[in-house]
Order: C-alpha cells, then sequence, then structure tokens
C-alpha cells in the first residue's frame, strides 16, 4: 500500500466520510499529519473495509476536491 496522502480540505473529506458512513464520529476522523495509519486502522474497524480500500477511497475524494 502507498502511504496516504492527505491534502486540501480535509473538513470535507471528512463530512463525505461521515456521510457515507453514517456511524463514524469526529473523534474516528481525527487526522493528524503522521497518524496516517491511526487513522485508517479505526476506520478499517469502523467500516469493515481494507486500509487499501480507505486509502483509494480517501485518494479519490482528496482528487476531486482540487
Amino acid at each position: 500500500m502507498d502511504k496516504l496522502i492527505i491534502k486540501g480540505n480535509w473538513n470535507e473529506i471528512k463530512g463525505k466520510l461521515k456521510q457515507k458512513y453514517g456511524d463514524l464520529t469526529d473523534d474516528d476522523l481525527t487526522y493528524a499529519e503522521g497518524k496516517e495509519e491511526e487513522l485508517l486502522g479505526k476506520l478499517q474497524k469502523k467500516t469493515g473495509k481494507t486500509k487499501d480500500e480507505l486509502s483509494s477511497e480517501i485518494e479519490k475524494m482528496n482528487s476531486k476536491e482540487e
């Protein structure tokens, strides 16, 4: 898996993830630079998706923000 790179407006991406996965909380989506693996781990537990699937989904949302 490539390293997840979050750029652009994280608040917008976070909002989209919360819409798609209604049980995600702000705590689940707390992002700190350098803590991408921790974020993906939390999301993986909540959504049942793999880290690769989640990383790809976030990258797609990221590219739409630019």
